[in-house]
């Protein structure tokens, strides 16, 4: 984490209620769209383990700070660390001290594939809903891209403000998600096939029409809404009653194959280094060196208006129908 960002504890923020037994994560990082460093990353799956054990806790909400969900993890740090001749903060991302193994070197297959393989475990911060205990409703505004993005298939339930836009960015500049094979089971194959080969993002009602969204709220209706979802969540079915259809609903998904997925997708992103492109294409070290943000502004342009990432490069989208 570099030296200017806050510590993680105030990156992705928690706090519970013992009395209403409802718990709230924020992330709280509106100067980079909410993107957690690898430290937050971590610190959020050891939250979400703590609240599956917690007697205090039967709810948990998930919501982000400002304008924004989030767009995601925050890539230019993972890419200095993983690019790095220092192998001290690359080994803290798997929770290893600095001088206590030797990584694999760059240029080795496992580099880069004991990072995707990594992301299958619920201890990296990518699949940990999936393991959670607990009922999760993810609050979702703005962006919910990446890394945000994994959350949204991974919760239980899914408010949405009728601003929100879905998707990840990685099928622009790179072709692989972590949470590819749930993606496709949550959303549907057919859609979800329109989001990678296209690269588009998808709006808030179009994602409720994939079954993807439980409910699309004007924004000024969004913590309202989610806190009907909570408190009617809290006070249905005894917290033992639910840890027991948590346990259904996850053995039910491992016959779907959700972990084996997670697995696979962590196998094929391993693989991505050796695409070659066939010519102007947007690559991903390209726009590293040219800056994430300013590359994909400007691959933004070769694509339909309503098909862009970025809001700002989008029509305006709160026009009335006609």
């Amino acid at each position: 984490m570099a030296g200017s960002d806050p510590p993680a504890d105030k990156v992705i923020r928690y706090e519970k209620d013992p009395t209403t037994r409802i718990a709230t994560i924020t992330f709280d990082r509106t100067s980079h769209l909410n993107a957690p460093t690898i430290a937050a990353r971590l610190h959020y799956a050891d939250l979400l383990h703590r609240a599956s054990i917690d007697d205090d806790v039967k709810v948990l909400v998930i919501r982000g700070a400002g304008e924004d969900l989030g767009s995601g993890a925050d890539l230019e740090e993972f890419m200095d660390v993983m690019n790095s001749e220092d192998q001290s903060p690359r080994l803290a991302e798997f929770r290893i001290g600095a001088d206590e193994v030797k990584y694999p070197p760059i240029g080795s297959f496992r580099h880069g594939a004991s990072v995707s393989q990594w992301y299958a475990n619920p201890n990296s911060g990518i699949r940990g809903l999936q393991d959670f205990k607990k009922i999760s409703i993810l609050e979702v505004k703005g962006y919910c891209y990446g890394w945000h993005f994994y959350q949204a298939a991974d919760a239980d339930l899914v408010i949405s403000s009728d601003d929100a836009l879905f998707g990840h960015p990685s099928f622009r500049y790179y072709g692989w998600g972590p949470r590819m094979w749930w993606w496709a089971q949550t959303m549907g194959i057919r859609k979800f096939q329109e989001m990678v080969f296209t690269g588009r993002v998808f709006t808030a009602a179009e994602m409720y029409d994939c079954n993807f969204l439980n409910s699309v709220v004007p924004r000024d209706q969004l913590e309202a809404e989610v806190e009907k979802y909570a408190v009617a969540c809290a006070r249905n079915r005894p917290t033992d009653t639910v840890f027991m259809q948590k346990i259904f609903f996850e053995i039910m998904k491992q016959f779907q194959g959700e972990y084996l997925g997670s697995l696979l997708s962590g196998f094929f992103e391993s693989m991505g280094s050796g695409v070659r492109a066939d010519s102007d294409d947007l690559m991903l070290d390209d726009a590293m060196k040219q800056g994430l943000g300013a590359a994909v502004k400007d691959n933004d342009s070769r694509f339909p208006p309503e098909w862009r990432l970025s809001k700002k490069q989008r029509p305006n989208r709160k026009k009335k129908k006609g």
